[in-house]
């Protein structure tokens, strides 16, 4: 009778334990831990894990069949191995991660087995941590950043991107042209709408603000007799 009510147990167990098997064979994934899996034969379930700070990915039917978490969608399996990582730039042993410095947003480490690499976004973009990649500041939640709109040489600080920085077909210009306020030949490009780099038109140019390009000063009305004061400054005798 013992014998019977162990062996129907054992058969529980054993079943219970294999439910992660949907078919005899195959690679499935964990319902609640998104970077665990179960390699199947024979209908027995062999537990894996994923290295420390990626998940299973189910679609790629390979021997090592995981992937960054941005790649995966893991729905409602939240559940993740406890961290292995040893250093504040690597809080898991694999990934990308943002600084731990929340107001360096374009500062990021790129780690493997636990060695950071570090990376740093190109200017005007901030590091996305849900896609894994730089990304525009209103495309993320960095909400603690350093301002980078001012460069302490020229001393110009680029606006916020709105109908001023659109441009063709009003789509927003990445890198757009403002006006210098005193000089009707120089203008400033704000690379990636942050970053100030002063421009100057050729001579007999001047900057026209409804096209954006360097422009006869006649076209200009405010700049119309821009070149002419200049003429007068270097030759005061001209009348």
């Amino acid at each position: 009778m013992w014998f019977f009510v162990l062996l129907v147990c054992f058969n529980c167990v054993f079943a219970q334990g294999n439910n992660f098997c949907k078919e005899p064979n195959g690679i499935y994934e964990d319902p609640e831990q998104c970077d665990k899996y179960y390699e199947c034969y024979d209908g027995e379930a062999i537990e894996r894990l994923c290295p420390d700070g990626l998940v299973f990915d189910f679609s790629l039917r390979k021997k090592e069949p995981c992937d960054h978490y941005f790649n995966v969608p893991c729905g409602n399996r939240l559940k993740l191995q406890t961290p292995r990582g040893t250093t504040e730039f690597c809080p898991r042993l694999n990934g990308f991660y943002a600084h731990p410095d929340e107001t360096e947003c374009r500062i990021f480490y790129s780690c493997i087995d636990g060695v950071a690499e570090k990376v740093e976004c190109p200017v005007g973009l901030y590091f996305d941590e849900f896609s894994g990649t730089c990304n525009w500041p209103e495309g993320t939640d960095r909400l603690n950043c350093k301002n980078e709109k001012v460069d302490d040489e020229i001393g110009f600080r680029c606006p916020d991107l709105d109908i001023e920085g659109k441009g063709s077909f009003g789509v927003v210009d990445p890198h757009p042209k403002y006006a210098d306020p005193t000089d009707c030949a120089k203008f400033y490009i704000c690379l990636n709408g942050v970053s100030p780099r002063i421009q100057g038109c050729e001579k007999g140019l001047v900057f026209n603000t409804e096209t954006n390009e360097c422009d006869s000063a006649e076209n200009v009305p405010e700049c119309k007799d821009y070149y002419k004061f200049l003429d007068e400054e270097n030759n005061p005798s001209i009348e």
